[in-house]
Order: C-alpha cells, then sequence, then structure tokens
C-alpha cells in the first residue's frame, strides 16, 4: 500500500496543505521547527487516530484557530481508501470514505504505517513505558481487538487504583475490578508475549545482517503474569493489602517490559550507545516485515530525522530498504539520504512547501 495524497488545514504550523505523493521515495528537506515533523504527524494520525508524539489532541490545532482537520488518501490493493480526522477545542471525529466511526479500534487495518523518529532511537535504554508504547502500537495496527483489550484493561486500572485510595471500599468492590483487569490483562499480556516472539526471530536475523554476523539480538518479554505458576487473578488478590498501602496496582501488564540482550547482555543496561541504536533500528525494521507477514499488505514507512542520528553503516543499510516500501522522510541535510533511489523532494519552510 502507499499514501496518495494529504489534505491539512490549521494543523500544527499549516494552514492549508494539499499534496500528492510519490509511491516511492519521499523527501522533505529544511531547517528544524518549519514543519517537517508536523506533516508526518499528519500523515501518521490516519492509521491510528493518535500521534507518534506525546501531547493532547488539541495541541495539533493551529494556534489561534478552534478546528483542524486532517484527510489521507491510501491505495490498498485495488482500491483507495480515504481517512478524515477533525479535531475540535472539545471533540474529535475520525471518517472513512465519509462514514463517521463508532468505535476508534474501526480505524486499525485501513492505513498501515511504520514511524522511526530519534525517540525511538532512544527505545533500548529509555524508561519500560516507552518499550510497552512501542508493543502496544504496533499491536494495534495488526490486531484490532488488541486496541480493545488494553483500553478496557486502563479502565478497569484506573477504577481498581481508584478504590485502592478509599478507606472503606468493599471486598465485593474489589473483586469486581479484580475480575476485569486479570480477563483483559492475561489477553493483553498473550498477544503481547505472542507479538514479542515474532518480532525477536525477525530482528534477530536483521541484527545480524546489521552488525556482519558479530552480535546476536534477543528480545524477551518480561511479565510477572506469566513468571509463575499462578494467574493474575491470584496475583491480583494475593497483593491486595499491599496495594491498599501503596495506593496502586503492582501487578499487572501496565508494570510489563522488554529484554533486549546483545550476545547474552542486557543492552538497557550494559549496550554501549552504537548497540543501543543498532538494537532499536533492528526492532523497527522488523516491525515492517510483520506488518507484511500479518497483513499481507506493506506499511508505508516514516523517517523523522534518524539518518543524521546513525552512523554512516547503519545508514547505508537502512537506504538500502527503501525501495521496498514507500517511504517519506525528513531531514536537515539531503546528503544523508546519499544512495537512495530518486523520488519527490520538497522543502518546508515555516508551514509551507517549496518545489510543491
Amino acid at each position: 500500500m502507499y499514501i496518495k495524497e494529504i489534505e491539512m488545514v490549521n494543523f500544527r504550523n499549516y494552514k492549508e496543505l494539499k499534496l500528492e505523493f510519490n509511491e516511492k521515495v519521499n523527501v522533505f528537506t529544511g531547517e528544524n521547527a518549519q514543519g517537517k515533523t508536523n506533516l508526518l504527524e499528519g500523515i501518521y494520525i490516519s492509521s491510528s487516530g493518535r500521534s507518534f508524539r506525546l501531547g493532547k489532541d488539541s495541541e495539533m490545532i493551529k494556534f489561534g484557530e478552534k478546528f483542524c482537520r486532517v484527510k489521507v488518501g491510501a491505495v490498498k490493493g485495488d482500491s483507495v481508501t480515504s481517512v478524515e480526522i477533525a479535531v475540535g477545542e472539545s471533540e474529535k471525529g475520525i471518517k472513512i470514505d465519509g462514514v463517521k466511526l463508532k468505535k476508534a479500534n474501526e480505524l486499525f487495518e485501513n492505513i498501515l504505517i511504520v514511524v522511526f523518529s530519534p525517540e525511538d532511537l532512544r527505545i533500548v535504554k529509555g524508561e519500560p513505558e516507552k518499550r510497552r508504547r512501542f508493543i502496544d502500537r504496533e499491536l494495534s495496527q495488526i490486531r484490532p481487538s488488541y486496541y480493545s483489550d488494553i483500553s478496557a484493561y486502563r479502565r478497569a486500572l484506573l477504577q481498581r487504583n481508584a478504590l485502592l485510595k478509599e478507606k472503606r471500599a468493599a471486598e465485593m468492590d474489589f473483586d469486581v475490578w479484580d475480575s476485569k483487569l486479570s480477563e483483559y490483562g492475561t489477553s493483553v499480556t498473550l498477544k503481547r508475549k505472542d507479538f514479542v516472539e515474532k518480532i525477536n526471530n525477525i530482528s534477530g536475523e536483521i541484527h545480524k545482517k546489521l552488525t556482519d554476523g558479530k552480535e546476536n539480538l534477543e528480545v524477551l518479554y518480561e511479565s510477572d503474569s506469566l513468571s509463575g505458576d499462578k494467574t493474575l487473578a491470584e496475583m491480583l488478590r494475593e497483593n491486595r493489602k499491599k496495594d491498599i498501602l501503596r495506593g496502586y496496582t503492582e501487578t499487572g501488564p501496565h508494570r510489563d517490559d522488554l529484554v533486549l540482550k546483545i550476545n547474552g547482555v542486557d543492552s538497557r543496561k550494559y549496550g554501549s550507545q552504537g548497540q543501543q541504536r543498532t538494537a532499536a533500528l533492528a526492532l523497527k525494521l522488523a516491525e515492517l516485515k510483520l506488518i507484511k507477514e500479518e497483513t499481507g499488505e506493506e506499511a508505508v514507512l516514516l523517517l523523522d530525522d534518524v539518518m543524521s542520528e546513525l552512523d554512516p553503516s547503519r545508514r547505508r543499510h537502512l537506504i538500502s530498504r527503501l525501495d521496498r516500501v514507500q517511504t517519506i522522510v525528513t531531514c536537515t541535510d539531503p546528503a544523508d539520504l546519499a544512495g537512495a533511489e530518486a523520488g519527490a523532494a520538497y522543502r518546508v519552510a515555516a508551514g509551507e512547501l517549496v518545489g510543491a
């Protein structure tokens, strides 16, 4: 599949933009803070309804305006899919081919996107929440039912944590939320485990090529609810008194993590910066391959200013794969893309494109 076109109105620093994309490589250059990442963000939200950046939806609205709108057209097989997202000061609407969605997970699987940003380069050494977000983001694209499970789990977790702070909470109330947490949490954990096992196999092979066979990458799912012979429901009940004293739920998939080992050593703690970046690159390239295997469709690759962060060897390896999928890339120096297949090229300045 590939992104055919985009329309943006009042999105970040773009007043109005309409653009058609090349089916292969699309390059956007320019100085920092001119709108390159904003463009990628507009494309990305068509896949999940959310930004790959942290922040509120309202922050996507151009300063001084009351709404923003993004419409993305994508070619998938023999059909064209249109996704339109409008964000107001207090509401948000999503349409597919002009029909308003009733549930957020109906958006997934329509436009498949993998984004690779400088923040992702730090996924290995960053806090566990970054690695959980990596899993959740990609699993939701491949399996929309996962998004429903993780959303239901988070709602139940909020309710249980609120209950833990109540001095007169009844045992019966805890039983209700423990049951829900266990039901959705177990589903989340099992789907994550399956996803990580597949990512481990694919990223391991990619990592070997990146390091000329000198290093082996192993990606493992770290979860309390999978480490023993007790179910999540049993663990929640057993830890209830301790959770009341703490005021929050200690056990569950919201505490899980990924372990990334290079030649048997935990790279989160002991890996060099180069090793950590190589592992992050292998994970992102593995995402592309897994999406193809699971859905039969090629995902669109968004590269947000990562070329300058990679050394020449890793940069060449990434560039060598750009002709396999549609790639939309931002950079400050076009020389960082030396060797990439020629496609469309634009310069971004103050929310406008030069050469469009």
